[in-house]
């Protein structure tokens, strides 16, 4: 049976999906198809949507075509849940938090994001009461020179061979990086993206490709 035969369109003839990030799991969007709409998505590997504003199926960006990697459907059948393949344009429709539990913490794989957002929130408070703003107070030697501590630190703490001490050094190491994104308005998503782009690919041949490149410009 054809996936499309198998979903539960509403009284509209739409099921709603449920778009996550395929490497992370994050949660981007909630889209709406139509019948239409996920018989191209399927037939392409591209996703479609139906917008119920227009009344009419939404065809991919051309230059930045969100690439479906798994297609779910709900036990109900009433529901889709869709995983794409992130581009650097791909959208976050759950990025504003309406309620958090104050002593709750974000999962594995939304720390860093949730760090980089605080470091974000923090550069502009004044320097005598964050650490954050006293180094953005400080400027950018100053971030990079804490950077360059920490990694030494880090490397001291791997040769120490202390399992706790090489934790603790490597996370402070992650939170200066992550100041230094926020200098230059990275999110961590830029990160991810590159290192998904490497992702199968030998270092030697990474390594390789870099070297090539500079010769080019040289």
């Amino acid at each position: 049976m054809a996936l499309v035969d198998q979903v539960q369109f509403d009284k509209d003839g739409l099921v709603p999906a449920v778009v996550r990030d395929a490497a992370s799991g994050a949660v981007l969007m909630l889209s709406h198809l139509n019948a239409e709409a996920l018989a191209q998505t399927v037939a392409s590997g591209l996703l479609h949507r139906y917008s119920r504003s227009k009344g009419t199926v939404v065809a991919p960006d051309v230059d930045t075509p969100e690439v479906v990697c798994e297609a779910r459907l709900s036990c109900s059948g009433d529901c889709l849940l869709l995983s794409i393949k992130v581009q650097d344009k791909t959208r976050d429709c759950f990025s504003t938090v309406l309620w958090q539990d104050p002593k709750g913490m974000p999962a594995n794989g939304d720390i860093l994001d949730e760090v980089y957002r605080i470091v974000q929130q923090r550069r502009s408070q004044a320097a005598d009461k964050s650490y954050v703003a006293s180094l953005f107070a400080k400027g950018l030697d100053k971030i990079l020179g804490k950077i360059g501590e920490e990694a030494t630190e880090t490397a001291v703490a791997g040769k120490g061979g202390d399992p706790e001490e090489v934790v603790s050094e490597t996370a402070d190491l992650f939170f200066h990086v992550l100041v230094l994104l926020g200098y230059y308005d990275l999110p961590p998503q830029r990160v991810y993206n590159e290192l998904r782009r490497r992702f199968g690919v030998s270092g030697l041949t990474e390594k390789a490709s870099r070297s090539q490149q500079s010769d080019v410009t040289q």
